[in-house]
């Protein structure tokens, strides 16, 4: 990797990141790059892969992140995703929920670095596509920083050299999900001083990244930053930060907008929704004048049945 494909990368998040997310994403910055939900090797390999793995090719650079603990298993679901056009694979090591645990993946793997290594080296040895790793700074009792480094140390021995860092531990038990995303404290030096000890891999730092000042702070000491809930609350911020990092973003909101309509239009007409569309759109407004009408006026409209791409349109500010 030439070190600047994750420079500024959108987080893989449950219900949120579907291809219709992306997509609008997309229209807000080009070169971003963009992850989807979590998908488990078992859905891969015996679901639905069209609704699983599908997408607009105007998505890419686009990254499938798979869930899993069996080499096998992931080497072929990975090889699906490389299929299918997939420009990255990425093995989530990071998520805490309760459902990922009981299927022995997700942040509970980081207490196994061997395993985790052997899935990455199995999904490496069946794709050409770059493989990537997100984890966690620690889980549980583990989190030390001796932890961390010995962590990164021996699943590098997998050739995986880039690696996606939430920089907050995860609690297995006596946590939510959410509570995983805010309570554990942000150690960002801790994934700073991973990138002056590991000078072959490459680092990108995640977890509470919400303006555009400290994501380019940050970037001076890590390869590249991964937004999560502050992209999908105030989308805008990914064509701030995009002009500073000089990729090309869109020019104005409704620029964006009207893009989205003729996409809805699309997506109407081949039998779905427009909530499935406007849902992922309330906050692209964030902080400007007009920003609560625009909410209002899709979250009052966007289900009904006669909800048509008009209506984005209609509640622009």
């Amino acid at each position: 990797m030439d070190g600047k494909t994750h420079l500024l990368c959108v987080a893989p998040m449950m219900d949120w990141t579907d291809r219709h997310c992306r997509f609008f994403h997309r229209q807000i910055n080009a070169d971003a790059r963009l992850y989807t939900e979590m998908v488990t090797t078992g859905a891969v390999i015996h679901g639905d892969r069209e609704r699983l793995l599908g997408f607009a090719a105007a998505e890419r650079p686009l990254a499938l992140q798979l869930g899993g603990s069996e080499p096998e298993a992931l080497a072929k679901a990975a090889v699906l995703g490389a299929e299918r056009g997939y420009d990255e694979i990425n093995l989530n090591v990071g998520c805490p929920s309760d459902r990922v645990q009981k299927g022995r993946f997700g942040a509970c793997l980081m207490k196994e670095p061997a395993l985790v290594a052997e899935c990455l080296a199995a999904m490496r040895a069946a794709v050409a596509v770059p493989v990537t790793v997100k984890s966690r700074i620690g889980v549980d009792e583990l989190d030390s920083e001796e932890f961390l480094i010995d962590f990164v140390e021996r699943v590098a021995e997998s050739g995986t050299t880039v690696f996606i860092i939430h920089a907050r531990k995860a609690w297995l038990s006596g946590l939510s999900p959410k509570e995983n995303r805010e309570v554990p404290p942000l150690h960002y030096d801790r994934v700073h001083r991973l990138v002056e000890r590991f000078p072959g891999l490459e680092f990108v730092l995640n977890g509470g990244i919400v303006e555009v000042g400290q994501a380019r702070q940050e970037l001076s000491a890590v390869h590249g930053v991964m937004l999560g809930r502050s992209a999908y609350q105030n989308p805008w911020i990914l064509a701030e930060l995009g002009a500073v990092l000089g990729q090309p973003v869109a020019g104005s909101r409704r620029q964006v907008v009207e893009s989205m309509v003729e996409y809805a239009d699309a997506h109407l007409q081949s039998g779905g929704r427009l909530q499935q569309i406007a849902r992922h759109m309330l906050g692209l407004f964030h902080g400007q004048p007009g920003a609560r009408g625009w909410r209002q006026t899709l979250s009052q409209n966007m289900h009904k049945d006669s909800a048509g791409p008009e209506l984005l349109l209609e509640a622009m500010p």
